[in-house]
């Protein structure tokens, strides 16, 4: 991932657009999105060599003041965040953003960093032959700029209200994504009260995730036009619908499908199959990295159509893996949504950790199991252990300590990202595990905001 210099040609083509300032971001290992802001005159310097950043960047904590110092990381060294000029957006009001990533001072990458291992992992896949397209979906609840609950009176599930109540906000935001160049698909009120959904086109993974966090900053600064601020919280409020982050993902090989086309289950080729059930089986392990705050647990219940079963379904959405056919219906093809994934996740992470068992199921040929037809609920405890259907944990101190001991997740993501969301997240365990779940949707609800 070298850098690509700011050319006299480029800036002045900001300039003309009236860009003043540069917004370069990056994202930790507790999903925390931070930043470092140049006046147009210091772009060149943020592409490279970069600014510099303590390594303590990457273990900030959820609660705005702890940092889970330990092992490789402590409060000595320096490391440089470089913005990547190819993925810059243009986002309104003299303000451009770039995705950033961490290098060591002598240009070197930095193992801990998160966007920096999802390019490792695409890298991986074209060595094999593959590519990857991801699509991620957005899940987000309007309150207060305290906090606080707004108004629902006329709020229905999907309802039109939802629409009529915030349309001034609605039509920013894709305004704003218009002019930014991010491939809005749909954008719907969802189930729970004040609650939207923004759906994105597809994109090769690390660009997908670029997509993602730039448009949280179109909707958190078009909800602050309005008076609003946005809850990426994955339980904004207890005993209320929780949000996730589901994500979408599709593979070819030498340019075919590898969930379409073929004599396996619902068409898959048997490349395809192995990827599902990579995914399925590293599960587990990989909670952390998917929903492993310490409200995640709170989200993942059966009934609440989280994924919490361990088991994949075609359109199933109480399975954590969600088949989709292609067809008529799916302009983008047969793919596989991951449903487990909440906003508290580091998204180049979540994505990186789902790749990455993709591929190692395929490299290992791991045969896939019968697919689940029904509500697995709906099922018997001999029938979901005759089926190997097993349920994601809610307890995070588990979560975390599957992760610890994950051999795999570390051979796919290096020792340094794993050790790094072991430590946040257990962090969280240690500090909050005695919360009340409404003490816990309280404290960390804006957690996660931009």
């Amino acid at each position: 991932m070298a850098a690509t210099p700011f050319t006299a040609a480029a800036t002045s083509t900001l300039e003309s657009a009236g860009v003043t300032t540069l917004v370069g971001t990056v994202v930790n290992a507790a999903g925390l999105c931070h930043a470092k802001t140049v006046p147009l005159s210091r772009m060149s310097a943020f592409a490279n060599p970069g600014l510099g950043a303590s390594p303590v960047w990457h273990v900030f904590t959820v609660d705005q003041a702890g940092i889970a110092l330990g092992g490789a990381i402590g409060v000595v060294g320096d490391q440089r965040i470089r913005v990547d000029v190819d993925a810059l957006r243009i986002l309104g009001d003299g303000l451009a953003w770039a995705p950033g990533s961490f290098f060591d001072q002598d240009g070197a990458p930095d193992p801990f960093c998160s966007r920096g291992a999802l390019a490792r992992i695409e890298d991986r896949l074209t060595s094999a032959g593959l590519t990857a397209l991801v699509g991620h979906e957005m899940e987000f609840v309007l309150v207060g700029p305290d906090g606080a609950a707004l108004p629902s009176h006329l709020w229905a599930q999907y309802g039109l209200a939802g629409v009529l109540e915030f349309e001034g906000f609605v039509r920013d935001v894709v305004d704003a994504a218009t002019v930014a160049g991010v491939s809005v698909e749909q954008f719907h009120p969802e189930y729970g009260a004040n609650q939207f959904e923004i759906s994105l086109a597809p994109k090769s993974p690390v660009a997908a995730a670029d997509q993602l966090i730039a448009t949280r900053i179109l909707v958190a600064r078009a909800a602050r036009k309005h008076g609003f601020r946005v809850s990426l919280s994955p339980v904004p409020f207890a005993g209320s619908v929780g949000s996730g982050a589901h994500q979408h993902f599709s593979l070819r090989h030498d340019g075919v499908p590898l969930f379409s086309g073929g004599q396996g289950a619902q068409g898959m080729r048997p490349a395809g199959e192995a990827a599902v059930a990579g995914v399925l089986a590293g599960l587990v392990e990989a909670q952390a990295l998917l929903c492993g705050s310490i409200l995640s647990g709170l989200r993942m219940q059966p009934g609440s159509w989280s994924g919490a079963s361990v088991c994949w379904g075609t359109e199933n959405r109480e399975a954590a893996v969600r088949f989709l056919r292609g067809g008529p219906g799916n302009a983008h093809g047969a793919n596989v949504e991951v449903k487990v994934v909440d906003p508290s996740a580091n998204p180049y992470l979540a994505t990186a950790a789902i790749i990455g068992l993709a591929l190692d199921g395929i490299e290992r040929e791991l045969p896939l199991g019968a697919e689940v037809p029904v509500d697995p609920g709906t099922l018997t405890a001999d029938e979901r252990n005759s089926a190997d259907i097993g349920l994601l944990s809610d307890d995070q101190g588990a979560v975390v300590a599957a992760l610890a001991g994950s051999s795999l997740l570390r051979g796919i993501l290096g020792d340094a990202v794993v050790d790094s969301v072991v430590a946040v997240r257990g962090y969280e365990h240690e500090h909050f595990a005695d919360l009340t779940p409404e003490q816990l949707a309280e404290k960390f609800r804006l957690a996660w905001s931009v």
